[in-house]
């Protein structure tokens, strides 16, 4: 992946709503949703609280610090419903068949290789599972990492549909992000 700037969740919240977005996917009680590229939980943890005591969260990072800061927060919150897990998306399939999100929070543009995570995905996705990829719109502002990384809508839907997967939708989501939703 590539390294810039995090953010903090207070921060982070003045930008981008995690409960509004995950609301806005379908996500409710009992599903199994996976994050990779999770960071410090910004979505992670409304997940867990969203999917409740009978839903699982699974958070991968590459980052043992995010992840560590992840594990305090959810102990915080004495959430027990996330699996945590380091690793390279690319060498990573956390389940098979299992999940009924999988999402890539402003990620799948850091990802040496975004075709072999979405490939994964494909191995980790139940038959009537959703792929989101939230991320950067392809513009120069001051947040987020530079534009020559970014993917555009474009950039990213052909990538999402090489590795598979039929879109469903493709919407702005406030100022600064596009988010698109598909299927197997």
């Amino acid at each position: 992946m590539v390294p810039y700037r995090f953010y903090d969740d207070e921060e982070r919240r003045r930008w981008q709503n995690p409960e509004k977005i995950l609301a806005d996917i379908g996500l409710k009680p009992d599903l199994t949703f996976i994050d990779i590229g999770c960071g410090n939980g910004f979505f992670s943890i409304p997940a867990a609280r969203q999917v409740g005591n009978k839903g699982k969260v699974y958070a991968l990072d590459i980052n043992d610090e995010a992840i560590d800061r992840l594990r305090e927060k959810a102990l915080k919150e004495g959430l027990t419903n996330i699996v945590l897990a380091i690793g390279e998306a690319e060498e990573t399939i956390l389940c098979r068949k299992c999940a009924d999100v999988i999402f890539y929070g402003i990620v799948l543009h850091d990802f040496a290789s975004p075709e072999k995570v979405l490939k994964n995905a494909e191995k980790m996705l139940k038959p009537t599972g959703r792929l989101v990829d939230l991320d950067w719109k392809k513009e120069s502002i001051e947040l987020g990492p530079p534009s020559r990384i970014k993917f555009s809508e474009d950039d990213a839907t052909r990538l999402i549909k090489a590795a598979g997967f039929r879109i469903e939708t493709v919407k702005a989501v406030g100022l600064y992000h596009y988010m698109v939703v598909a299927k197997l």
